[in-house]
């Protein structure tokens, strides 16, 4: 996963060719047909808004990209005066050279949470935990009834649902940006240095991978849609095998088996039985691949820009500013935008749902950070599994997904590989920081 933007990009190019073949291949559902919704017209279907929202995107991207290049070229950092030169600075050439790394300021704040008492630590672990559970919990059931349910239904009348995927992740990410500028508005942060452009990178692929997500449920299940997250795992690990020669462990190779069992005995299970609430289709496959790519050049990217120096919300910040930009842009391009906010003023319910949904999609960023800050990865990482576990028992209790018998053990087998991949892990990252046994012995 690591040191590969160029592949990755190469690999989205393949991957949304193939996209395009097999969404004109006939849908296979499990004893259902498509809804005729996803069948209305041009567009509703989501290769064609896919292209639409790129090239919203595009229109943004290249003008900007153009104006970057011009101020290199013509050594503005040298030669620049007047008063947009402190704007042009920040957004083009940034304000300080790269640092090390955010670890060492990661490790010098977990270091005094290991000086305060044990009460206290525990209160702040199950505040997280708490926090992170009913941020990402609200936030899938909220983000599973605004895409697969319809407003305004009566005894006459079905209602309609909601279509605009790229409204839902403008919503969520001005929320965002709104809730970071006012945290670093009022805390202290390190000086910022790294150019505001290069945040885009990640603001862009951040942006696709939401709108997979959110797309993916017109034609998955939601608990699917889970498990497909969850065993991400294994094209992590494919592509670190093919393109960077990693090497891995015997247990990393056993967990994405596991995994792989547990998702494929699922899938099957769901596939014949009878009354599968929402349609498992290729589309719904090769959105979901998208997300995971996407997602994954997120992680990448933002990690790099981690080499300059700033805080972990600084990152909230420059991305949503950026992701506001580009979605409202394209909106409002599309002319989206008014016909969200009237469906908005139409169905009061919706509206109450879709600011629910981005209230608990940025305050669950900020439980992500301050987790992450205070306990490290390993502990995020089980509170986050967990959470993926009580997300797919609540999709099911409230919206009536059925899961058999051998389902029901393919999501256990899931997790417990997951919970095997965090304790090999973090059993192996103690054994690395012992020290030797030699260095202990005395000279007679």
């Amino acid at each position: 996963m690591e040191n590969s933007s160029a592949v990755h990009g190469t690999k989205v190019q393949s991957r949304f060719c193939l996209a395009l073949v097999l969404a004109a291949l006939p849908t296979v559902a499990a004893n259902e047909e498509v809804p005729v919704a996803h069948q209305d017209s041009w567009g509703d279907f989501w290769v064609f808004r896919f292209l639409v929202n790129a090239a919203g995107y595009a229109s943004i991207v290249v003008p900007g990209f153009l104006l970057i290049q011009y101020f290199k070229k013509k050594n503005y950092l040298e030669t620049g005066r007047g008063v947009c030169f402190p704007v042009i600075k920040s957004c083009v050439f940034g304000n300080e050279a790269k640092s090390g790394h955010q670890d060492d300021a990661l490790l010098a704040a977990r270091n005094e949470t290991v000086e305060s008492s044990t009460a206290r630590q525990i209160f702040k672990l199950l505040f997280c935990a708490t926090g992170l559970q009913i941020s990402y919990l609200t936030w899938g059931v909220l983000q599973e009834r605004v895409m697969t349910r319809t407003y305004g239904a009566t005894e006459s009348d079905p209602g309609e649902k909601f279509k605009d995927s790229q409204f839902l992740v403008f919503m969520n990410r001005i929320l965002a940006c709104t809730v970071a500028g006012l945290y670093c508005a009022l805390t202290k942060q390190p000086r910022h240095g790294a150019p505001m452009y290069k945040y885009s990178f990640a603001s862009l692929s951040n942006i696709l991978s939401s709108w997979c997500q959110y797309e993916a449920l017109k034609y998955i299940s939601f608990p699917t849609q889970v498990l497909a997250k969850a065993s991400k795992v294994i094209p992590v690990m494919l592509m670190g095998k093919l393109v960077s020669r990693k090497s891995y462990e015997y247990w990393e190779y056993l967990t994405a088996a596991l995994i792989s069992v547990g998702v494929s005995m699922f899938l099957l299970s769901s596939t014949h039985h009878k009354h599968l609430s929402t349609v498992t289709t290729f589309s719904g496959v090769i959105l979901l691949a998208g997300y995971i790519v996407f997602d994954s050049f997120t992680s990448n990217w933002q990690d790099a820009l981690f080499t300059y120096k700033m805080s972990s919300v600084q990152m909230m910040f420059g991305v949503n500013v950026f992701s506001c930009l580009f979605t409202v842009g394209s909106l409002l391009e599309q002319g989206a935008l008014l016909e969200s906010v009237r469906f908005m003023a139409r169905h009061s319910e919706f509206a109450a749902h879709a600011v629910l949904l981005s209230v608990c999609s940025a305050f669950g960023q900020l439980f992500i950070f301050y987790t992450i800050n205070q306990f490290g990865a390993a502990v995020f990482t089980i509170i986050m599994t967990l959470r993926q576990a009580f997300a797919i028992l609540l999709s099911c209790l409230i919206y009536g997904h059925a899961v058999t018998v051998v389902g029901g053990l393919g999501v256990a087998v899931v997790f417990i590989a997951l919970f095997l991949r965090v304790y090999a892990r973090s059993r192996m990252k103690k054994r690395a920081k012992k020290p030797p046994v030699e260095t202990t012995v005395q000279k007679v």
